[in-house]
This record gives structure tokens, sequence and C-alpha cells, in this order.
């Protein structure tokens, strides 16, 4: 019986290999490895086979070998700065459902808005070597900088947009949307208006730039009436921080949240306390996380589009790993105010 290496098991370990599961499915080992993979053109009565034969004989696929022998991964790694925030909850799922049927599995990273903890991470999933990179915003450190530009590797931005950078990023103006809330607040006749921002990420304070100069241009500005912390957001901080602001500035009649969660703290701590919203102070929110239209009163909000987003970084990064030429490397998804009672 002649010997054939690549279907011996490891010595100490016994692993059974590919080419033994593609053996008892009655496949090629290429098709196996395709129908493991997930890969949308295989038919699913050989996955089905596949899948089982890989069961019987306990077979665990070995990510690194696959990445010695392609010299890439077939993995795309995906880092975002939080877990517990919806929007990249939502971008995530979005990026899966992109990704996945074309055989590549998503690697997450979360960096916690840490610029170091970012550059440790690049430092060591690049070690793997993945088809692609999907990051979060253009603030990082310089050495993160130089990681990227070094691996070559095909690289898409979210979340914001960069038109003279020449790099390739799918988002929505942060300035832009900051200037609609002011403006949509001062529509409502609101005269003293206030901004409460928490995390302070890049992001943020965009937002309050395009805010900020807003309300100047209409002379309506003042320093006193914002709130800027970088502690992390939530309901609870929301709830903190607009007893904190009343009490301090009680003429304010409306408030700019720079995240949802913020905004619905702020609408139960005015409800515990007798604080009619909107008529003494209007209450926009920013992301339009799903409990806002259900909050009392329903919460108005800037809407974000983080799954389209999610979605079309995704095939951008999908088309640059295959050689495409991207005709528009730069691409605007919008927002939408979402008008509700609390303004």
């Amino acid at each position: 019986m002649a010997y054939n290496k690549n279907d011996r098991r490891s010595r100490t370990k016994g692993r059974p290999t590919l080419n033994e599961v593609a053996h008892r499915a009655g496949v090629s080992p290429i098709t196996a490895s395709r129908a493991l993979r997930g890969v949308a053109t295989v038919a699913e009565e050989l996955v089905r086979k596949v899948e089982e034969a890989a069961r019987e004989l306990g077979y665990i696929a070995n990510p690194a070998a696959r990445a010695l022998a392609s010299a890439h991964s077939q993995s795309v790694l995906v880092l975002v700065p939080s877990l517990a925030n919806q929007l990249f909850i939502d971008t995530l799922e979005a990026i899966h459902s992109v990704l996945r049927p074309k055989g590549l599995e998503v690697v997450i990273g979360n960096f916690h808005y840490s610029r170091e903890e970012e550059e440790d991470l690049l430092r060591n999933y690049l070690a793997y070597q993945p088809r692609g990179l999907l990051l979060t915003g253009f603030e990082r450190t310089e050495s993160s900088r130089r990681m990227i530009e070094a691996s070559g590797l095909p690289c898409v931005y979210m979340m914001d947009l960069d038109s003279g950078s020449g790099l390739h990023c799918v988002g929505f103006s942060q300035v832009n949307a900051g200037a609609a809330a002011a403006r949509h607040l001062l529509s409502r006749g609101r005269q003293r208006i206030a901004f409460v921002a928490a995390q302070l990420d890049q992001r943020t304070l965009l937002r309050g730039d395009g805010f900020r100069r807003t309300l100047q241009q209409a002379g309506r500005y003042d320093p006193a009436f914002e709130i800027l912390t970088p502690r992390p957001s939530s309901v609870g901080l929301g709830s903190e921080l607009f007893a904190q602001l009343l009490a301090a500035q009680p003429q304010i009649d409306g408030i700019f949240f720079c995240n949802d969660d913020l905004a619905q703290g702020a609408l139960l701590e005015a409800a515990r306390h007798g604080v009619k919203v909107p008529e003494q102070v209007a209450v926009l929110g920013f992301n339009d996380l799903p409990s806002s239209a259900f909050m009392v009163p329903r919460l108005s909000s800037i809407r974000t589009p983080r799954e389209i987003i999610g979605r079309r970084a995704a095939e951008q990064l999908l088309d640059l790993i295959a050689g495409k030429t991207i005709a528009e490397p730069v691409q605007d998804m919008g927002f939408e105010l979402v008008l509700r009672e609390s303004t």
C-alpha cells in the first residue's frame, strides 16, 4: 500500500486530516475545505456530507496551517472601540452577513476606545496574515498607521469620512450631523442650548464641533452650556449629567446628547423630578437606539446608518481583496433626523 504523507495523523495527537474528511464524504479536499468554510458556491448536499464526515471524525480545521499554505488566513480583522454599544453590534452583524457566505471568518478586536490597545491588537493579529482590515475611524497611533501601511492589506475605514486622504472609507459626516442637531433645536425655538458628551472619542468631538459652530453662527453659543467628560457613556451617567447641568444652568431649554443612552438617562431623571420634556427643555439624542422609540416621552434622535455602513464596508473590502478598482472609495451613507415627542 502506497504511503501518502498528507493522510497521516499526528503521531502524538492522532488528529484527523482534511483529506480524511474529504475521503469519507466522497469529495475532493478542495471541495471539503470550501464546504467547511461556508463558501456559498458549494452545493447544500455536499456541505451536509462534509460536515457530517467532519463530525464523525472529530475534525478541527487548523487556521494556522491554512495561512501558511496560502500566505494568508481566511479571516478579516475588524477593530471596534466597544462591544457594549449597540451601534457597533449592529455594524458587526452586517459585516458578518456579508463576509461569512464568502468563506471569510470575522475576527473581532475590541480596543475600548484606547489607541494603545488598538495598536497591540493590530500587532498581534497582523501576524496571522488576515485577508483584509475593517477599522473604525481615523484616530490611531503613528505606530498603528505604519503597521497598516506596511502590511499592504486591503483596508476600509468605517463610521467617518476623509475625502482627501486617499483611503477607502464608508460612513457619514460627524460634523454635519452635529450641525443638523443644532439646527433642529434652533428651529424649535430653543434659545439656550446645551451640549452634553461622554467618552470623547474623535467622532464625538467632531459632532461637537459641528454643533458648536452652528450655534456660534446663530449667535446662540455659550461655553457654560457644555459638559464634556471622558467617562463611559451610559444611561446612569446621562441621568447624573442632566441633573448637574440643570442645577448649574436652570435656564437651559434644549440639550443635545452625543449618545442616546445619555439622553435616555436625562428623560428618566426629568420624569423623576417633574421636569417637563419638551415644554421646559427639549432633549435630542444621537444614534437612534431601538429603545429610544419607547421612552416617555419618545426620544428624538439622529439615526445613523450603522447596518448599511457595515454591509457597504464589507462589500468594498471584498472588492479590494479581489483586486477590483473602487469607483467611489469614499461612500457617504448620510444620517436621518428622527423627530419624536422629546423635541
